[in-house]
């Protein structure tokens, strides 16, 4: 679900609540974070790391623990922020987590700044290229982004899954396409790798459904139950169709789009 938007809505409002409490504000896994962490072009020694839509934090204590170095963890919404806080104190990583409550398409960061850049789930927001347009002043030359985007498998696709997207995320693409969009916004491919269908399931799926019971019924909550139900119906049935795939990317010239690997 689209959780980093104008937080003045109700329905905005209802999918923070929605997600507040929970480990992850969207599909993804430790294991397989950890395993493309493993598979990252060089970076320094220290690199310096930003997650951008960190949400309460999944993916910027990963990405502390692993490297050791301060990670820039930014989230528009103050809720997820505040858990952050409390979930790097918690896991004694409170020294290397900077918390920053911020609009991610609006950063007065210098260029530059960043060597890896982490986005899970967040581009969706902008739409694929135009965040990766935006963030790619922030990379040094060389550096690194990854970012998970909601993509199609297949030229065919299934009627009741297409008519769902179309209306909820117009521009999502197939693979081929983002590739196309990353090279047009100044990267290469290094590799992509799909997310697992259990992934999404066990970490993300399940823990809403757990949290949807407990919800209280406004008419904002039960709209953005409703359209969350309706997609996880729709992946329940269509996940061999479309899913996150995560883009390895390397910050170039727009005239050196490279090939990728697939992961």
């Amino acid at each position: 679900m689209r959780v980093n938007s104008d937080p003045q809505t109700a329905q905005i409002a209802a999918l923070v609540e929605l997600h507040r409490g929970l480990r992850r504000q969207g599909p993804g896994d430790a294991g397989f974070t950890r395993a493309l962490l493993r598979r990252l072009p060089a970076l320094p020694a220290k690199p310096r790391i930003a997650d951008l839509g960190c949400g309460t934090g999944a993916g910027a204590l990963m990405l502390a623990g692993y490297f050791q170095c301060q990670v820039a963890a930014v989230d528009f919404s103050a809720v997820f922020i505040e858990e952050l806080k409390v979930n790097a104190r918690r896991a004694g990583l409170d020294h290397l987590v900077v918390p920053i409550c911020a609009d991610m398409a609006a950063l007065d960061w210098p260029q530059g700044s960043i060597d890896l850049l982490w986005s899970e789930g967040a581009a969706y927001n902008l739409g694929f290229e135009q965040a990766l347009r935006t963030w790619r002043p922030l990379l040094a030359t060389g550096g690194i982004a990854v970012g998970s985007e909601l993509s199609w498998f297949k030229e065919e696709r299934p009627g009741p899954a297409l008519a769902f997207w179309q209306d909820a995320y117009p521009d999502m693409g197939s693979e081929s396409q983002n590739i196309i969009r990353a090279g047009r916004a100044g990267f290469k491919v290094a590799f992509t790798r799909r997310l697992p269908a259990r992934a999404w399931w066990k970490n993300y799926y399940e823990p809403l459904r757990a949290k949807i019971k407990r919800m209280e019924a406004t008419p904002a909550n039960r709209e953005v139950i409703r359209e969350t139900e309706q997609e996880m119906a729709l992946f329940e049935r269509y996940s061999d169709d479309y899913g996150y795939t995560f883009y390895v990317l390397q910050a170039c010239g727009p005239d050196s789009p490279g090939r990728p690997q697939d992961g």
